[in-house]
């Protein structure tokens, strides 16, 4: 059974992405170099890693995984929305796209070089993350690295009713302190291995926050 926070997740950009949605996100090679920079670093480390391919969980209209694909990285995308996996599947017909879920993912275990969640983890509720967590942790491979970027803030909740020019349609939006999320991923059994901290960009109002983590290695006996 899923969660009952995604339905609401699910419908709302489904309408969003009817309405051409995908003209409002930036390319990634249009972001600011920090950014790209962030990028780039995840995308070295897996493609030296190998340990298999990277998931990037909440992939929208696709541009983000087909950007790791130009940086070398075996990526395919997951999205709740069957519209924005549609729209990824037109823009990107070379590309593997899935309708799924983060919050149960249809990899096995430790099936997965690499997981990027990329302002995707924003919409869910505070007490959901450690099972997200928990999954990611479960489907990557031991040695296999974690991108999560997201707005941080206070412990604020806010509601939107209108996003991305779209229709109105109700968004959520939870902000929590990153020495929290950090804390979280460790908790999941992640070592957090680089942290970035970038001030609002024009026009928005909360900081994003980057944070770099790998799963570790098995030990030996």
């Amino acid at each position: 059974m899923k969660p009952a926070h995604l339905e609401p997740i699910r419908q709302s950009y489904d309408a969003v992405a009817a309405a051409d949605y995908a003209r409002s996100v930036k390319d990634p090679g249009e972001l600011d170099p920090l950014s790209r920079a962030v990028l780039a670093a995840f995308a070295e480390l897996v493609t030296t890693a190998d340990l298999g391919p990277t998931a990037d969980v909440g992939c929208g209209p696709g541009k983000v995984t087909a950007y790791l694909t130009s940086l070398g990285v075996s990526a395919f995308g997951i999205d709740l929305s069957p519209r924005m996996v549609a729209l990824a599947r037109a823009a990107y017909p070379e590309l593997r796209f899935e309708v799924g879920s983060m919050t149960a993912l249809e990899a096995g275990d430790d099936e997965l070089g690499g997981i990027l969640a990329y302002y995707s983890t924003h919409h869910l509720p505070p007490e959901s993350l450690p099972g997200v967590f928990a999954e990611f942790h479960r489907t990557l491979a031991p040695g296999g690295h974690l991108l999560l970027v997201t707005r941080v803030g206070d412990d604020g909740h806010q509601r939107l009713t209108h996003g991305y020019g779209g229709p109105p349609v109700p968004f959520d939006s939870y902000r929590l302190p990153a020495d929290r999320i950090a804390e979280l991923l460790e908790r999941a059994g992640f070592v957090v291995t680089g942290r970035t901290l970038q001030a609002p960009e024009e026009g928005a109002k909360r900081p994003v926050a980057g944070f770099m983590a790998h799963k570790p290695e098995a030990r030996q006996a």
